[in-house]
């Protein structure tokens, strides 16, 4: 399976961006009002410029309480993994785990296209495992 199926199966491919100059909390409100725990720091909407998720937000508040204050390009991630719609989903498992990463951006010639959470992948093996595990059971009955 490759990272555009998985994306085809997701009800909403909208990647919710912010600009490295908004405030932290504006990027809190947006997280909050999208329920998700990563945006994709874009100055056009298109280009990965960096991502910041709520983990960078909590570890600078921990060392820095006014990180509020600061902006998103301040305590963004700059270096970001990313994939494109035709890897392998397993390739994709594989960086997440090893790197400790819960979000990685969709990019398709220069443009971000997507976002794949570990909730996505997590949902769509598990729906893996069930659509195995029924036609084992069918096969099992018909003996």
């Amino acid at each position: 399976m490759r990272i555009a199926d998985l994306l085809q199966a997701k009800p909403d491919t909208t990647v919710v961006t912010v600009a490295p100059e908004a405030g932290v909390r504006d990027l809190l409100r947006l997280l909050a009002e999208h329920n998700v725990g990563a945006l994709v720091v874009s100055s056009d909407g298109s280009r990965v410029d960096g991502i910041v998720s709520e983990r960078d937000v909590v570890r600078r508040l921990h060392a820095d309480g006014t990180v509020v204050d600061n902006t998103v390009g301040a305590i963004m991630t700059a270096t970001v993994e990313t994939c494109t719609p035709s890897t392998p989903l397993d390739e994709v498992m594989l960086t997440m785990t090893e790197r400790r990463m819960r979000h990685v951006p969709v990019v398709d010639e220069g443009r971000l296209v997507g976002i794949v959470s570990i909730g996505d992948v997590v949902k769509h093996k598990i729906g893996q495992l069930e659509f195995e595990r029924d036609q084992l059971d069918s096969y099992v009955r018909q003996s």
